[in-house]
Formats: C-alpha cells, sequence, structure tokens
C-alpha cells in the first residue's frame, strides 16, 4: 500500500505546539465564560433581594429566608406510605410494614422509577423528553388512585425525621439539598462520569465514536435521577407531615423553569449544577416576593412560564444556535 508523502507544511496547518496552545487557549476561553455564565443570576438575585426588602421587611427575615431555601430544597413516595400505614384512619393498603421501612422503600421505588425510565428511553429508543412526562403523568394517576384524593397521614417518625429536623441551627432538609449541590458540582465538573455526561449531551455519537459507554452513563443518570425525586418526595412529606393527593403537582414547571433560567441548554451539553441552583433559588425568590406582596398564587404558573420563554429567547440569541436543532 503506497502512502502520499509531503516535502512541506500543509497550507493553513499548525505546528503541533501551536495547535496544543490554541487548544489550551480555546478550553481557558470556554471555563473562563462558563463560570461568568455561572455567576450572571449573582445581580438578579442581589437585585430581587432588595425589591423583596423594599415590599416587606420580612422577607430578608431569618425565618423567610430558611422557608425560601427549604422550599427551593424538595424540588414515590406514595407506594411506601401505602404499604405501611393502616387501612383507616391512615388510607393504607393494611399490610402496616414496619415504619423503619419507609425510607428504604421510597427510595427504591425511585429507583424502580428511574429503571424503567432509562429501559424506555435507552433500550426501546424512546424519546426521553415524553418518556418522563408520561412516567409523571401515570405516577400522579397512581397518586390519586391509591389515595382516591384523600391525604395520607399518620407517618412514621423514620419519613419526617429529614424534613422536620433541625441541624446546626437549619433545617436538615437545607443541608442535605446543599451536600448533594456540591457533590453534583464536584462530579459533573471533575469526574470523568461527569465530563462522559457533558460529552453526550453535546452530541451522543460524537460521545460514542469517542469510546464513551453512552448507554451506560445515560442509564446510571436517569436511575439516579428517580433516587432523588424520592428524597425530595421524603423532605416535603416530612415537612408538611401527610402525603396529599396533590402532592408535588406543578414541579415539573418549576424545575424546568429554573434549569432554563440557570442557564441549561435545551441543545444538551451545557450548563452547570451551580447555575441550576441559582436558577431554582431565583425563582422562589421572585414566587415568594410575589407572594409577600400579595399576588395570587394562580398567578405563579403564568410567571413560570414566561419565565421560561423569555430564558430561552435569551439563550436562542446568545448562543445564536436554534434550539429545535
Amino acid at each position: 500500500m503506497n502512502h502520499p508523502t509531503t516535502t512541506g507544511p500543509v497550507a493553513g496547518a499548525l505546528p503541533s505546539s501551536a495547535t496544543a496552545a490554541a487548544g489550551t487557549s480555546t478550553r481557558g476561553g470556554h471555563l473562563r465564560i462558563a463560570r461568568l455564565r455561572d455567576l450572571a443570576l449573582i445581580p438578579a438575585l442581589l437585585l430581587v433581594g432588595i425589591i423583596g426588602f423594599i415590599i416587606s421587611p420580612v422577607f430578608l427575615t431569618e425565618a423567610n429566608l430558611v422557608n425560601i431555601l427549604q422550599q427551593q430544597s424538595e424540588i414515590s413516595l406514595v407506594v411506601a406510605v401505602w404499604l405501611i400505614l393502616p387501612v383507616s384512619p391512615g388510607h393504607g393498603l393494611g399490610l402496616e410494614l414496619p415504619g423503619a421501612l419507609a425510607v428504604p422503600l421510597t427510595l427504591l421505588v425511585g429507583l424502580v422509577v428511574g429503571a424503567v425510565n432509562a429501559l424506555l428511553i435507552i433500550k426501546f429508543q424512546l424519546n426521553g423528553f415524553i418518556v418522563t412526562l408520561g412516567m409523571l403523568i401515570a405516577l400522579r394517576g397512581l397518586l390519586n388512585g391509591i389515595s382516591g384524593g384523600q391525604t395520607f397521614f399518620g407517618l412514621p417518625t423514620s419519613m419526617t425525621y429529614l424534613g422536620t429536623a433541625i441541624w446546626l441551627g437549619l433545617p436538615a432538609a437545607l443541608w442535605i439539598s446543599l451536600l448533594l449541590f456540591v457533590l453534583g458540582i464536584v462530579v459533573l465538573g471533575y469526574t470523568r462520569f461527569g465530563r462522559s455526561l457533558s460529552a453526550i449531551g453535546g452530541n451522543p455519537a460524537a460521545a460514542k465514536a469517542a469510546g464513551i459507554r453512552v448507554e451506560r452513563v445515560l442509564a446510571i443518570t436517569l436511575v439516579v435521577a428517580g433516587l432523588l425525586a424520592a428524597l425530595a418526595g421524603i423532605l416535603l412529606a416530612g415537612r408538611l407531615g401527610s402525603v396529599t393527593a396533590n402532592s408535588g403537582n406543578g414541579w415539573i414547571f418549576t424545575v424546568f423553569a429554573g434549569a432554563v433560567i440557570g442557564g441549561i441548554s435545551m441543545n444538551g451539553g451545557k450548563g452547570t449544577i451551580f447555575g441550576a441552583f441559582t436558577g431554582i433559588l431565583l425563582l422562589f425568590m421572585v414566587q415568594n416576593v410575589l407572594t409577600l406582596a400579595g399576588v395570587a398564587a394562580e398567578w405563579i404558573n403564568f410567571l413560570n412560564g414566561s419565565n421560561i420563554l423569555g430564558a430561552l429567547v435569551v439563550s436562542r440569541v446568545a448562543s445564536g444556535r436554534a434550539q429545535a436543532d
């Protein structure tokens, strides 16, 4: 087999050292831009804080700020409660399993839901958004079917503890949320798994060609997502001391709005955990300010939808990429 030979540098090519320097410079530039993007919502958070204080001095009180943080930390629970509570007065199945099993059963339900999502999305190649939306509707129907539209009460202490406990002067749910955010930042920003996940979001085919085990990474991500959703259910139920028929209702819009506002790209492969954190925090701060100002709760969904549309427009203009690609 004959190989073509060259007697001089290819036109337009860079020496290897120059190429490496250019690559390093490009990565450094992207890193700086990403860091600036992460801080983009800080001025907005400060502005909302000032507006909130002007509207009501209550906004900046410790109790109110802790309440905001705890609510944003709670963003699959039903089957576990159903198996543990007695038939009456808690509307349970009647098995009355030990209360100590409440949290493990709830987390197990989350794992199973995540695994089913992974099976449908990865093995059956179904649209991820449609699958998760369909699962949400199915679980919502399961909640209403099991509860009969009523409220589960008399929850075991093991299930209410994390939602009511105070650790070092702050709610346990807040510490758990902050710990998970920090863990997420470390995993996604400084581990091979995190870099693989980001690459898959940007271009799954290219990630697979680069040797990344795309299916395994996606499966782990979806199962962990189910587990975290179950944990959120535990925190919410613990804080409320019950599970209502509308538990978590509308959270999908809140989460979606917070992610988009926080800079999560709809094209995939772009966005950070810190950005998502500030997006959710900003959203709950705005909602809290509106509540203190006496705005009816019915306007919250309008606000969330408007925020999503606005953030999408800003993202489209900033990236220059069509989001239907």
